[in-house]
């Protein structure tokens, strides 16, 4: 499933770091803008206790996560929408992403220039922001138009449909509003999507914050929260220099040591990689036998020959049914035949919407 989430943010503020600390693929790190060019894509393994658990239940041989993709983008600068400095780069590899993850400075240190010379995220997220929506103007105005006419004086109603979008798009952009606070019926849904607009990605704010305050965070972030309350989006504080130095640790002890003394449960990306596969609306079944414990990323609402299709093709073409037992289930029981002696397993149609941790058997026919 090729979805994707784009880590954004002005030059030098953390991006290529924390995506270092995701993925396995390093990209460059310095202390100059424009460090990263060409967009960096790594495969991020999602972690997952109940793969864990069902893999000591069942003692396969072999486990396999789901993983979702996550790119490092050029950083952006003033006049991107023209153009200016990566602009059109930075623009276009984010239209190829389907949810925005922006990295914000939040702390102060002098040895790391800013291209504003001042630490200021709430400045720096209504630079990235102006930018997108001039882009999504330019756009919108565009399609505007090509169907105004037809839709004041003809008689095709998918062209009015779309110019009443258009309309609402333009009018919130106008105002310095995103694509994306704008309300639309659930049939409009699907037109809003197929516009491609920067500002309509779903976003995760990432608070890059030094060491001491990764738990109760500090003036900046509070700032940042208060600018983005209306947003109904998701705010995170990674210290992304301190997640480096975690991720040269191997040994687990090691790394849960070195989070109990910052006082967190988990790491800034482990908490990372989960918002962003709910960012994507993404959820994850599994399949569980002797030879593989396996998780399969399906979209959230998907109904079971869709998710069934996630692992062939053929499955969801010649579906029968789906075998599905509850993750609790299955954990209580101990046992696939133990949940069917005891009634859990539940035999599914075409209808049945997947829900997030079933453990699921396909038949099919093809």
């Amino acid at each position: 499933m090729a979805l994707k989430c784009g880590i954004v943010g002005l030059p030098n503020v953390g991006k290529s770091t924390l995506f270092n600390c995701l993925s396995n693929a390093k990209a460059q790190s310095a202390n100059f803008p424009f460090c990263t060019i060409e967009p960096n894509i790594g495969v991020i393994t999602v972690p997952d206790d109940r793969l864990i658990k069902l893999e000591e239940l069942v003692n396969p041989q072999r486990v396999v996560p789901t993983t979702v993709e996550i790119v490092d983008i050029a950083g952006l600068v003033r006049g991107a929408s023209k153009g200016e400095g990566l602009g059109n780069k930075f623009l276009g590899n984010i239209r190829e992403t389907d949810a925005i993850i922006h990295v914000l400075r939040c702390f102060e240190n002098e040895n790391i220039t800013h291209v504003d010379e001042t630490i200021d995220p709430v400045r720096d997220k209504e630079t990235i922001d102006i930018e997108l929506q001039l882009k999504d103007l330019e756009t919108v105005e565009t399609r505007i138009s090509k169907v105004e006419k037809q839709a004041r004086t003809g008689n095709d109603p998918d062209a009015k449909r779309m110019f009443k979008i258009l309309s609402l798009y333009k009018e919130a952009l106008l105002q310095g509003k995103s694509a994306r606070t704008v309300e639309l019926d659930d049939a409009d849904l699907p037109i809003a999507k197929d516009l491609q607009l920067l500002t309509n990605k779903p976003i995760l704010y990432i608070c890059n914050v030094d060491e001491p305050a990764v738990v109760n965070g500090n003036a900046h972030v509070d700032a940042l929260k208060e600018a983005i309350k209306d947003e109904h989006a998701e705010m995170l504080m990674i210290a992304a220099a301190t997640e480096a130095d975690i991720a040269e640790l191997e040994d687990f002890e090691e790394r849960q040591m070195f989070l109990d003394d910052l006082g967190l449960e988990e790491s800034g990306v482990s908490k990372l990689i989960k918002s962003a596969y709910k960012l994507l609306e993404l959820e994850t079944y599994f399949t569980a036998g002797e030879k593989e414990v396996r998780a399969w990323t399906y979209r959230k609402g998907s109904k079971a020959p869709q998710a069934a299709g996630v692992i062939h093709t053929d499955f969801e073409k010649g579906f029968i049914r789906a075998e599905v037992i509850k993750y609790n289930d299955y954990v209580e029981l101990g046992s696939e035949q133990a949940c069917k002696e005891a009634g859990k397993m539940a035999i599914e149609g075409k209808e049945y919407v997947v829900q997030d941790g079933d453990v699921m058997h396909f038949r099919f026919n093809v």
